[in-house]
């Protein structure tokens, strides 16, 4: 009789598990790179409404496996949106909304964007997450003014999962440097530690910093550079890998915090993650292939959905690659991609993140692919 009961509890407790932590369970210890394969199925295609990509500037995946795409529409050429022209000069295609929301077998879910009372839009649509609460988080890497004189990039914003506005963190304009706490500058990324409901924001494109403030408020907490010094606006010359690696951000791409509270920061364009404590506080380094230039080897960084956050999956766009990395200690144990356009290849690859199940979605210019592990 004793048995039988632990045998009924047993198996109700496995119903009641979350998914995501069902399939943590499945998870080889350590994923090998070679076994990724393109996943064609996903997303469902074609696009309802005849929407067409524009530059794609995030891509993140939820607690619920949901992928939502961030997405600039005003990249699209003439020739891809000819029924959204006046007079229309074909039947396809219209931009999509730069928020689109896709669930795990690809089918769109929710969408929204643009311009809206009580906040300002960005000109050059970059990084989205999703928090603890649902919540959608996005930002804009424009540094300098437009043509049209259109301004800067200089804010974060917060939505609601249905795209209500509830946050803007900075406002539009040119950048007030990198020891300012009212305006941002071509953020890059952001992370939402729900210990502490502070939102952590890669300050990235403009500015050289990871800056701090309450989720809810939008209040200033406190902020950084590289080392954990404090930020500076130096110029400090294009990257140069026969020289000792610099005191100073280049590129803050992407930050993200693990469960065991350590802070990872992608310094893209000097070919590095940093690591901190959440207050700041530097722990460590890992620089990978630092010949490469142009668009440096770190790009962003998803952890493997295990109990330790074991692997990271690194983007590496320099080098049209992703690599999964040991946590640990920064080793490198497999690497897959190759330069190319067709399903599979890399074309200027932007962000990887994983999902519960260990697939990884890695974005390009006008589309996010997916690759699972093959058995």
């Amino acid at each position: 009789m004793f048995h039988s009961l632990r045998l009924v509890a047993a198996i109700a407790a496995a119903l009641l598990m979350p998914a995501a932590a069902k399939a943590a369970d499945t998870l080889p210890a350590n994923p090998d790179a070679a076994r990724y394969k393109i996943d064609t199925t996903w997303p469902k295609l074609p696009l309802p409404n005849k929407w067409a990509f524009g530059l794609i500037g995030g891509v993140y995946v939820d607690a619920k496996d949901h992928v939502w795409i961030y997405s600039n529409p005003r990249t699209l050429a003439n020739y891809a949106k000819g029924a959204a022209l006046t007079p229309p000069t074909g039947i396809c295609c219209v931009p999509a909304p730069q928020v689109v929301e896709f669930d795990a077998d690809g089918n769109v879910v929710s969408s929204f964007g643009g311009e809206g009372e009580g906040y300002e839009w960005p000109g050059d649509e970059h990084g989205i997450y999703v928090d603890y609460k649902g919540n959608v988080w996005i930002a804009g890497s424009k540094t300098r003014a437009g043509q049209d004189g259109s301004p800067p990039d200089g804010m974060v914003l917060k939505f609601s999962p249905q795209g209500k506005f509830l946050l803007q963190i900075g406002s539009r304009g040119a950048t007030k440097g990198s020891l300012d706490t009212t305006r941002l500058s071509g953020a890059a990324n952001m992370v939402v530690d729900p210990k502490t409901n502070e939102v952590f924001i890669a300050d990235g494109y403009g500015n050289h910093r990871v800056i701090v403030f309450d989720a809810d408020t939008g209040k200033f907490k406190r902020q950084w550079g590289a080392y954990g010094k404090p930020p500076t606006d130096e110029d400090i010359g294009r990257y140069d890998p026969d020289q000792p690696p610099a005191k100073q951000f280049r590129i803050v791409h992407c930050v993200r915090l693990a469960k065991d509270d350590l802070l990872y920061v992608c310094d893209r364009l000097n070919d590095r993650i940093q690591v901190f404590k959440k207050d700041g506080t530097f722990v460590k380094e890992f620089i990978y292939r630092k010949e490469t230039r142009g668009s440096g080897s770190v790009g962003t960084i998803s952890f493997w959905p295990d109990a330790t956050e074991s692997i990271m999956a690194v983007n590496d766009p320099g080098n049209f690659q992703v690599h999964l990395i040991r946590r640990s200690d920064g080793v490198v144990l497999s690497s897959f991609g190759n330069y190319g356009t067709y399903a599979g290849e890399f074309d200027r690859n932007h962000e990887a993140v994983l999902d519960s199940k260990g697939n990884i979605y890695i974005s390009g210019d006008a589309r996010v692919q997916r690759f699972k592990m093959a058995p």
